[in-house]
């Protein structure tokens, strides 16, 4: 599926790196709970990766919608964004939220049509 087609939709999300936690290579904390939706195959052959927000405390699993797309120029593989509040989060604000690991990459954030 490509990766705009996610946008809006209501997906569920397995936490593998929940807020607080440390990157296992790189070293820098989770500000944010991240995991992947499950059958599904990002640009780097594993699961598309989810960025969660809206959550301040560590989740094993999250539903909400694809907010926003996070598309990435230099990487194989683009994130995605997913609340439950559809309209609430600004592109400059998810821009802010994610920068712990996006500050590594040139990409552009998407948004969902509310």
């Amino acid at each position: 599926m490509n990766d705009t087609a996610y946008l809006g939709k209501h997906v569920k999300v397995i936490i593998d790196r929940p807020l607080g936690t440390k990157h296992p290579q790189y070293g820098h904390i989770y500000t944010l709970n991240y995991g992947y939706i499950p059958d599904t195959l990002a640009g780097d052959g594993e699961e598309v990766d989810a960025y969660i927000i809206g959550v301040f405390e560590p989740l094993e699993t999250y539903e909400g919608y694809v907010i926003a797309l996070i598309k990435r120029e230099d990487d194989v593989e683009d994130k995605l964004v997913v609340c439950k509040d559809k309209g609430k989060y600004s592109k400059e604000a998810i821009a802010a939220l994610v920068e712990f690991q996006e500050r590594f990459f040139t990409s552009e954030i998407i948004m969902a049509e509310v």
